[in-house]
């Protein structure tokens, strides 16, 4: 699939590196903070050592997308935290734009996209000295088996076994960008209250009986919303919770 180069215009300010291969993007994106003095995309054709959330390796067959934004915000930890959902929003946008499907795509709390069920794109954020890296993997032509991913988790599924829409990193990349830097802009200036609206627009089983499990313990209840500070709000037996960090299982 060809996109129209005039329909994605690149951010002005924000740099765009593209590498044949590396450890990791996020890797990279920490060695070059301290010598880059502008936001900058790092996109990388093969990693040799990815990782998700918790330190758990990331699968990267050949055609997917492996990518991280470089940022200096100055904000507080709290509200740099809130780009998780920045993210998954422009993600969620790029997605619905290569394939044309809005039905297809949910978000999963706190930073997964899902493709018919499945789960076909993630997103880590890690906070170094000064910087933020927002890791991005989506699953473009291939995905990892069951096997290679944790008991209970979402199923990965990729764009193309889904939807038979096969995009070049390069290209989902001039998409993603420009979509990142608009709802960067709109978090900027109106703060986290209409990220929030629109991230729970899309959100995946909202209204439904999850489970949340935390580093000490297991939450069942009712998914009832996000709360100003990004945190999942569950009804449980024993009263409604607010968690700030869990892995949510359906």
């Amino acid at each position: 699939m060809l996109l129209s180069n005039k329909a994605h215009i690149w951010p002005d300010g924000v740099g765009r590196t593209v590498l044949a291969e590396t450890d990791s993007t996020m890797t990279e994106a920490a060695r070059v903070a301290a010598s880059c003095a502008f936001p900058q995309w790092i996109l990388a054709h093969r990693q040799s050592a990815g990782h998700g959330r918790r330190g758990r390796a990331w699968s990267m067959p050949k055609g997917n997308f492996a990518a991280t934004l470089l940022l200096f915000p100055n904000e507080a930890p709290e509200i740099v935290a809130l780009r998780s959902f920045v993210a998954a929003l422009a993600l969620h946008e790029a997605l619905v734009t290569v394939s044309g499907r809005p039905e297809s795509f949910a978000l999963k709390w706190p930073n997964d996209v899902l493709l018919n069920g499945g789960k076909v794109a993630g997103i880590l954020l890690e906070r170094g000295k000064g910087h933020l890296s927002i890791g991005i993997g989506v699953n473009l032509i291939d995905a990892p088996t069951r096997a290679e991913v944790e008991e209970g988790a979402v199923a990965p599924v990729s764009l193309l076994s889904e939807t038979g829409v096969s995009v070049p990193p390069e290209e989902f990349l001039d998409v993603l960008a420009p979509v990142y830097a608009r709802w960067e802009a709109q978090f900027t200036t109106y703060g986290f209250a209409p990220i929030r609206t629109a991230w729970l627009e899309h959100a995946a089983k909202l209204g439904e009986l999850i489970r949340a499990r935390t580093v000490t313990e297991e939450h069942h209840g009712t998914f009832e919303t996000v709360d100003a500070f990004g945190n999942l709000v569950l009804k449980t037996a024993k009263g409604t919770l607010s968690i700030p960090a869990a892995e949510v299982y359906f």
